[in-house]
């Protein structure tokens, strides 16, 4: 998220940012905002005099009945019957517009570094460095050479799983739909091997806490990490059987009420008053307390139009708040950056206590609506999968040591595994909505003659700790931020996360790399471990 006054003081940073990441409609979006926060600043100064007016006017009248002249005191009274009038209008006005302008905001990518190469997509990508697969030694510490034809041809991994039996589309197509897999025997351990050697590595080696975080989560935190609000259709959300089918139609549409409400169009008017019988009651049951908002709401304003129009933000929340807390509304994590990420304490921090360094192995599901016609093939772009994540909290000062450093530990998971790949800076137009800089590691993939992304690294400055903290400060909450010894000042904390790897394309990786000309798959020797002395995936009999 970004700083308000920051962007006032120089408005054209960000709007050079937008459009280094080809993002025309945001660069206009910096404009409007600084209109919106103008006029804003304006009604706020109004609402000052018009108070301190009124607060004068009182003593004043005071001071007319002392001096029984009736005509000044009903004068002065009417005055501020007047002003009361506007300062509602004032309260109003500066509601909705300060609503607007954290929404805009909230929708405003985050400021590549200036290292960071110029192009509009994967295109313009540069090669950081690159990592020849080396030779490896087996268990027995003889010399491992793969054949170097395999390294550039072979067949792909939904060939060699279904060959073994061991690696099943079809059925679960049959209990899930398209983009899921049933993985068996071998490979099911190979894949819960290469996790569970992740997850060692990066806590005996690289000094991350290992986590075992929950995968549904509310708003709040999928706010922070910047998958909400620009994201949502790429999420799954999990709601509570609580609300019925008829109940989820009625919560839609007072979501769609929130999202319209400040753009005041007339379709907010329209929605909220065709649907005014079954929302009221919906709140109703929702609970006593929410329905004497709505009632009082409703008698202050005289019809649903106005109310719709003037105080939804008042009771809407409460809505909001009471399908997620006690209807059970969760966000299915599509990441586990998101609830590592939101671990930042709920205090001020002191430099002492940085780098905070966190690393779990977790279910991740995305919608993937924005893919759809996109590697449908097998495993690479799957509606649920495995994932080692890394994250990082540190102090800004760090943070750019700290990327190189999460870049090396994930490097290392590959050159363990005897794996081909090459690394990747993003682009400002191919990288993510909250990086400030990314690294892409992609490993080869015979079976498709191609490098495919197995790791995402990424620096994200300040701007994820803003947007928690923006969302936690409602609550008096002080975190996401840290002081300097001997300092007064408080500052907020550097972010970074990164794959430590993709179990998923790294097992899709370790099969058409490990492949042998009968079908069988070798297991990589630092596997052997974990693979209870199995070194070779084979069909049955």
């Amino acid at each position: 998220m970004h700083d308000l006054r920051a962007l006032r003081a120089n408005p054209d940073a960000l709007k050079n940012a937008m459009l280094r990441r080809r993002k025309q409609k945001e660069h206009d979006d910096v404009a409007k905002v600084l209109d919106l926060d103008a006029t804003y600043r304006q009604r706020l100064t109004e609402k000052e005099t018009l108070l301190a007016r009124r607060n004068a006017a009182s003593k004043e009248i005071g001071a007319a009945m002392a001096a029984k002249d009736m005509a000044r005191a009903e004068a002065l009274k009417a005055e501020v019957a007047s002003g009361k009038e506007r300062l509602a209008e004032l309260e109003a006005e500066t509601a909705k517009m300060e609503a607007e302008i954290r929404d805009i905001l909230a929708g405003l990518p985050n400021i590549p570094k200036e290292d960071v190469p110029d192009g509009a997509d994967e295109h313009g990508n540069v090669e950081y460095k690159a990592e020849k697969r080396p030779k490896i030694a087996d268990i027995k510490g003889t010399e491992l050479p793969i054949p170097e034809k395999l390294i550039e041809t072979g067949k792909d991994h939904v060939e060699l799983g279904e060959a073994l039996g061991m690696m099943d589309f079809e059925t679960a197509a049959k209990l899930s739909g398209s983009r899921f897999v049933v993985l068996q025997k071998g490979l099911a351990r190979l894949e819960r091997a290469l996790g569970q050697f992740m997850l060692d590595l990066h806590t005996t080696e690289h000094g991350y806490t290992e986590v075992n975080p929950p995968i549904l989560v509310k708003d709040d935190a999928m706010f922070g990490t910047a998958q909400l609000p620009k994201f949502r259709e790429d999420q799954f959300k999990a709601v509570s059987e609580l609300l019925d089918p008829k109940q989820l139609e009625i919560w839609e549409r007072v979501n769609r009420s929130i999202s319209l409400f400040s753009k005041n169009t007339k379709d907010t008017v329209d929605l909220w008053e065709s649907g005014f019988a079954e929302v009221r009651k919906f709140v109703h049951e929702a609970g006593p307390h929410l329905a004497e908002k709505l009632d009082i709401l409703l008698s202050q304003t005289g019809s649903y139009a106005a109310y719709a129009q003037s105080t939804v933000e008042d009771c809407a929340p409460l809505v909001s708040s009471y399908v997620r807390e006690s209807q059970g509304a969760h966000w299915l994590i599509p990441t586990a950056e998101v609830p590592l990420t939101n671990l930042v304490p709920s205090r001020i921090l002191s430099e002492e206590e940085l780098p905070l360094r966190f690393t779990a192995l977790t279910p991740c599901f995305r919608a993937e609506a924005g893919s759809a016609g996109r590697d449908t093939r097998g495993m690479l772009r799957q509606h649920q999968f495995s994932k080692v994540e890394l994250v990082s909290i540190t102090t800004p000062e760090k943070s750019a040591d700290e990327h190189e450093r999460m870049l090396a530990c994930a490097e290392t998971v590959l050159k363990k595994l005897g794996l081909h790949y090459r690394v990747m800076t993003l682009c400002t137009g191919d990288m993510g909505f909250a990086s400030q800089k990314t690294y892409d590691m992609e490993v080869w993939l015979p079976g498709q003659n191609t490098y495919r992304e197995i790791s995402s690294c990424s620096v994200c400055g300040d701007f994820q700790a803003r947007r928690i903290f923006d969302r936690r400060s409602a609550a008096g909450d002080d975190g996401a931020r840290f002081r300097r010894s001997g300092e007064k000042e408080t500052r907020f904390v550097h972010t970074l996360n990164g794959s430590g790897v993709a179990v998923g394309r790294c097992l899709i990786a370790v099969m058409e790399n490990y492949q042998n000309p009968d079908g069988s798959i070798t297991v990589p020797p630092v596997l052997a471990p974990y693979m209870g002395g199995l070194t070779r995936i084979e069909k049955a009999g």
